[in-house]
């Protein structure tokens, strides 16, 4: 699944148009490097997506196409 499409059917960020943003000004890392919108994410990588306010890091735990908004958090686990 393309990296954009993730961060928004996991709902870490709000809108697909945000996400490609982000990824097309290097805010979007997985495993260390910087990911167009379209780098592939699979199980196991790593990604970070840095705020203003921080940076969030998590591993993806399963992809789905879509998930319901209760179970949009199963799809990913924060590393602290």
């Amino acid at each position: 699944m393309r990296i954009d499409k993730f961060l928004k059917v996991s709902r870490i960020l709000k809108r697909r148009t945000v996400a490609q943003e982000a990824c097309g000004e290097d805010k979007v890392l997985i495993n260390g490097k910087a990911a167009k919108p379209s780098t592939a994410v699979k199980i196991g990588d790593v990604v970070e997506v840095l705020y203003a306010s921080g940076v969030l890091k998590f591993r993806v735990v399963n992809v789905k196409e879509t998930v319901k908004k209760e179970e949009a958090a199963s799809l990913y686990e924060v590393i602290v």
